[in-house]
């Protein structure tokens, strides 16, 4: 179970330090609790920027013996590292990979990009920032068009479906370079938490699918939801923030992605969530830490 700790507002879109106080106060301990409900030792991705404001969304997380890793310094789209030359990744990385391990007093080794947004420069700014894992990649997925970045995301279709040592220059491909994928999960569509509440039965097929691969494998399937996804906010009706270039991007990835987003929002999400730790309980699967996956 990967959580992403960012300050984004589903509801309204864009970033606000408002929803990233729900999350500190609200969203996070929901999942915490859940998490010791059934055992579960998770990963949490933090935007260093976010965790520096309120350094209290590390602790509460750390003392519960979970992960602490780097989501990067900011969620900005214009600063996404596919669109970033290797330099401005290097400073990015480092500078967030230091002001987590600040707070946290530990080696921060595991990163996920926002937006799962990476191209091939990531890959050497990862190793020479001090990172040992990634998961930014999710092979086989077929939403990447509704997303940003969806030009290097083509290159999820021949990823690895298993953790694997990645190449030296494409997270998406093996190599034999010092970094680990481990991929976030996928069967045509993600496994993850906005899918889990558009469509409840889609992700339950999907999740069905992951089972039959898995079931007599040591393949690690690896969900990624939320905190703010588990929050309620006031509807401000605020105007779509426009990320993408082109008008057909604008209207898929940031109008039609954000209506689709806001269902099941809140306790809803939370209880599917809950359905989704039960069911891997029931089938008799464990949960490890990112940094905890061993690549033979």
């Amino acid at each position: 179970m990967t959580n992403d700790v960012e300050t984004t507002s589903i509801v309204n879109g864009g970033l606000r330090d408002e929803t990233g106080v729900k999350v500190w106060k609200e969203g996070l301990p929901m999942l915490l609790d859940l998490y010791d409900k059934y055992g579960v030792k998770a990963t949490f991705f933090y935007i260093a920027n976010f965790a520096k404001q309120h350094p209290e969304i590390i602790k509460i997380v750390q003392e519960r013996g979970h992960e602490i890793a780097c989501h990067g310094l900011t969620h900005k789209h214009d600063k996404a590292f596919d669109v970033m030359p290797f330099d401005e990744q290097l400073d990015h990385l480092s500078t967030a990979k230091k002001i987590l391990e600040d707070i946290a007093g530990e080696e921060v080794i595991s990163f996920r990009a926002p937006a799962l947004r990476v191209n091939f420069d990531t890959p050497r700014a990862l190793m020479e920032a001090g990172f040992k894992y990634d998961s930014s990649v999710a092979p086989q997925r077929m939403d990447m068009f509704m997303s940003l970045g969806s030009k290097n995301k083509m290159q999820w279709f021949g990823a690895p479906r298993a953790p694997y040592i990645a190449s030296s220059e494409n997270l998406a491909r093996k190599g034999n370079s010092p970094l680990i994928e481990v991929p976030v999960s996928s069967f045509v569509v993600p496994y993850i938490g906005t899918f889990m509440r558009i469509s409840p039965t889609m992700n339950a097929i999907t999740r069905k699918l992951l089972y039959l691969e898995t079931k007599n494998t040591n393949k690690a399937i690896n969900f990624l939801i939320h905190p703010n996804e588990v929050i309620t906010e006031e509807n401000l009706h605020l105007e779509t923030q426009r990320r993408a270039s082109s008008y057909i991007g604008y209207l898929l990835s940031d109008v039609l992605r954000r209506k689709l987003k806001q269902k099941n929002l809140g306790e809803d999400a939370l209880q599917l969530f809950e359905k989704e730790i039960k069911y891997w309980t029931i089938k008799g699967y464990g949960f490890q830490r990112i940094k905890d996956i061993k690549v033979e």
